[in-house]
């Protein structure tokens, strides 16, 4: 059976000379094979758990589906772990009629948990349009509510308080008085695959474009991130460590502000700063 965290016994050392033994908690990393309408399309490594958000969060970053309903049903395929149990690390999404299934060569055989966009053909298909108007979003939020974001993630990281082994993203709407509410968190031992999961819970919630809405990383912004927030319509992300130059570069370009070193009492806002309020 596959689970989100496992169990093994291990030996801990200490320069004060303490050598014992006891059972520590590891964050799970499986294969996932994804079908679409029963053709192989990927293999991505993942922590099991919120697969079917995943899976939906991956096809709306590749541009395959614009709405849950291109995606008609989902389930996992048949098959046995090596323990005898039922398998759930392969999934079988089938499209809606209509809706166009990619080329083989529009994406590798195999990504890691690590990779957003290693198994696209050409950096021109990783490039994707997004049907939304980020740069128009009018959204604002003082500083203080930003600098906030890293511990109320941090606070809601259940599955790192028991591992210290995988990434989160939270989802945050800011509203009329520039409060902000925690809609969603997803952790995953890979940083692509938790903000997939997230986009692809708002997906299957009819919430795109994610306008007024931003987007808390635990880890550093790639390109691939800005480029799944710009997707999704959403207008800010934040992260504790530093943005990619890339990521910098299609930020400015597409309207989307990005935060960086975002810890204690100060960040670094890379692109559209005024969306970021001080008085």
């Amino acid at each position: 059976m596959v689970r989100a965290t496992t169990r093994r016994r291990v030996r801990r050392l200490s320069l004060d000379g303490t050598d014992r033994s006891g059972p520590d908690t590891l964050a799970g990393e499986q294969p996932l094979e994804i079908a679409l309408s029963g053709e192989p399309w990927v293999v991505t490594m993942r922590t099991p758990g919120h697969d079917f958000d995943l899976v939906l969060g991956l096809l709306h970053a590749e541009g395959i589906v614009v709405d849950a309903a291109e995606v008609a049903t989902m389930s996992y395929r048949g098959g046995v772990d090596p323990d005898g149990s039922r398998s759930f690390n392969h999934l079988d999404a089938r499209l809606a009629p209509g809706v166009r299934r990619p080329a083989s060569t529009e994406r590798a055989v195999y990504t890691s948990s690590s990779c957003g966009a290693c198994g696209t053909a050409s950096m021109e298909a990783v490039t994707k349009l997004s049907r939304f108007d980020v740069a128009a979003d009018p959204v604002r939020v003082p500083l203080a509510e930003v600098l906030g974001w890293t511990d109320r993630l941090r606070e809601a990281q259940q599955m790192f308080d028991r591992t210290g082994g995988v990434h989160a993203a939270g989802l945050f709407r800011i509203g009329p008085d520039r409060s902000s509410e925690l809609l969603c968190v997803r952790e995953d031992v890979g940083r692509h695959n938790a903000v997939d999961k997230i986009i692809g819970w708002a997906l299957r919630e009819g919430m795109l474009p994610l306008s007024g809405c931003a987007l808390q990383l635990s880890g550093r912004v790639s390109f691939e991130l800005v480029q799944k927030a710009h997707l999704a319509g959403i207008p800010l992300v934040a992260a504790v460590s530093a943005p990619s130059s890339l990521a910098v570069e299609h930020a400015a370009e597409s309207g989307v502000t990005v935060v960086g070193f975002s810890r204690g009492r100060s960040c670094n806002v890379y692109s559209r700063p005024e969306r970021i309020t001080t008085g």
